[in-house]
């Protein structure tokens, strides 16, 4: 779904979550220019990544980075039902974002060009990635360094003006995977692959032999502006996490602790900003009422 600005259809964000348990929206960078916010709400919106955003020297740069993260905030502020910028980002060895204190609402993102990619779920991983679907992957001769032996076979057997589209699915497919499951450029793209397009995704062994099971869930998209985005949910087996309100997803007894002792006298809204602001320094296995 498109998210035009801070005022988007969220919503539609928290419906999706609540049906499917996955959510995966898409914003113009025009729309969440950092520069927007204005210096001490930007400041607090980054929160920990305030310091990461000054050492970036390139101003476009940093702008994409500034504004995928406001918007990953926005997003998943909803699914906890808290202020955005109470919200923090941790980021794990290979640099994949998660939400810090919270491991019920699992997160990715991407950004290219002008577009902004964020994908939420609360039933395992999910990892997101975009590229134009005119990039021209396959002239430059980019598809004997991603691509098995089994997608080699099945791209030349396309038509040419076939092979570059289908070498952007494949390219944004295994860029999914390998945010969802944390491995980044350490995996090999020659390592795994998808079969042709037309058919459930699935990842296969480097001679198309089946890699995952149904466990996995893939998809490639196209949205306006003529990009491709793809993206990978694992289900972990437990079910999806109905409820990621921040209230309950403390013991009550930390939360009321919490209250009392900062006397808050503000309601529920003002409990929830409490309970989150915990969770900025609690580890990320923080007690979950289910």
């Amino acid at each position: 779904m498109t998210i035009s600005g801070r005022d988007g259809a969220w919503d539609r964000v928290r419906a999706d979550l609540e049906e499917h348990a996955v959510a995966v929206l898409h914003a113009r960078l025009g729309d969440w220019r950092p520069d927007q916010a204005g210096g001490p709400r930007l400041r607090a919106l980054l929160g920990r990544d305030w310091e990461r955003y000054l050492e970036m020297g390139h101003p476009d740069v940093r702008m994409r980075f500034a504004a995928s993260r406001v918007l990953l905030k926005f997003a998943a502020a909803v699914a906890l039902r808290v202020p955005p910028q109470v919200i923090e980002l941790g980021y794990g060895p290979t640099g994949r974002p998660y939400l810090r204190g919270c491991d019920a609402v699992d997160i990715s993102l991407s950004h290219t060009e002008d577009l902004l990619l964020i994908g939420l779920t609360t039933r395992g991983l999910i990892g997101v990635d975009a590229e134009r679907e005119d990039r021209p992957l396959h002239t430059r001769g980019l598809h004997r360094h991603v691509c098995t032996p089994h997608e080699l076979t099945g791209l030349a057997r396309l038509p040419p003006e076939r092979r570059g589209p289908a070498l952007v699915r494949l390219w944004t497919l295994k860029e999914a995977y390998s945010k969802a499951i944390g491995q980044g450029l350490r995996l090999r793209f020659t390592d795994f692959g998808f079969g042709p397009d037309g058919g459930p995704a699935r990842v296969l062994a480097p001679d198309g032999a089946p890699g995952t099971g149904v466990e996995w869930e893939f998809g490639t998209f196209s949205v306006a502006g003529g990009y491709a985005v793809s993206v990978a949910v694992s289900d972990s087996g437990f079910g999806a996490v109905r409820d990621t309100d921040a209230r309950t997803m403390l013991d009550p007894r930390v939360v009321d602790a919490l209250t009392e002792a900062l006397g808050d006298d503000s309601g529920p809204e003002g409990e929830a900003e409490a309970a989150a602001g915990l969770r900025q320094d609690t580890p990320r296995a923080a007690h979950r009422l289910r």
